[in-house]
Order: structure tokens, then C-alpha cells, then sequence
């Protein structure tokens, strides 16, 4: 099951492995061939291929635009 499809700027994800900062919940900024994500706790932005984001998502929390 593909868990991107359907992901929406403003979407929150609990990724399964945490960020250096400690924080595992992300904001999705921007959807494309890859996911731009800002970390909630430090601000970091990630860009993330599809794949591999699927493979790293926890939860899809509600939130969107």
C-alpha cells in the first residue's frame, strides 16, 4: 500500500525513525515526484524521494490545506 498517494501540503506524518533533533512529526510543504518535509521540531526541511518516504511513514495525520 502506498501511503504518499493522496498526501496534501499541510499533511503531518509521524515518520518511524526520528530526526537528529529528537522530534519524529513532519509537515508536508511541498508533493511531487519527491516530498518536501519541514521538521516540526527544528525546522529542518528533508526532501525525500516517494519510495523511500513510504517505506518511513508511521501515521498520516490529518491537517491539510
Amino acid at each position: 500500500m502506498d501511503k504518499t498517494v493522496g498526501l496534501r501540503p499541510g499533511d503531518r506524518l509521524q515518520l518511524k525513525k526520528n530526526h537528529p533533533c529528537g522530534n519524529s512529526m513532519f509537515t508536508v510543504i511541498r508533493v511531487g515526484a519527491d516530498i518536501k518535509l519541514q521538521c516540526q521540531g527544528c525546522g529542518h526541511v528533508v526532501v525525500l524521494e516517494r519510495p523511500v518516504l513510504n517505506a518511513r511513514i508511521k501515521k498520516v495525520l490529518d491537517g491539510g490545506e
